[in-house]
């Protein structure tokens, strides 16, 4: 990964945080500020909205944070 690393939607990223979390997941938002990583998806335990049938647990990581991403793969 370069210094400039600019992250895509559906790039399956490692992150160690600030306060050493390694954490690691797809790219499911990315915006000029931030971009969301995925890093655990499960089926939904009730069926009250039938269009989202999964819980997505994201995180955030800023824009200043983009340099600590090493980019492994994209879909």
């Amino acid at each position: 990964m370069s210094v400039g690393y600019n992250p895509q939607v559906d790039d399956y990223v490692i992150w160690k945080d600030s306060i050493g979390n390694v954490l690691e997941g797809w790219v499911y938002f990315v915006c000029d500020r931030y971009i969301t990583i995925e890093i655990s998806v499960r089926d939904k335990p009730d069926d009250l909205v039938d269009f989202h049938k999964k819980v997505h647990c994201c995180v955030l990581c800023f824009a200043e944070d983009w340099h600590k991403l090493r980019c492994v793969d994209s879909r």
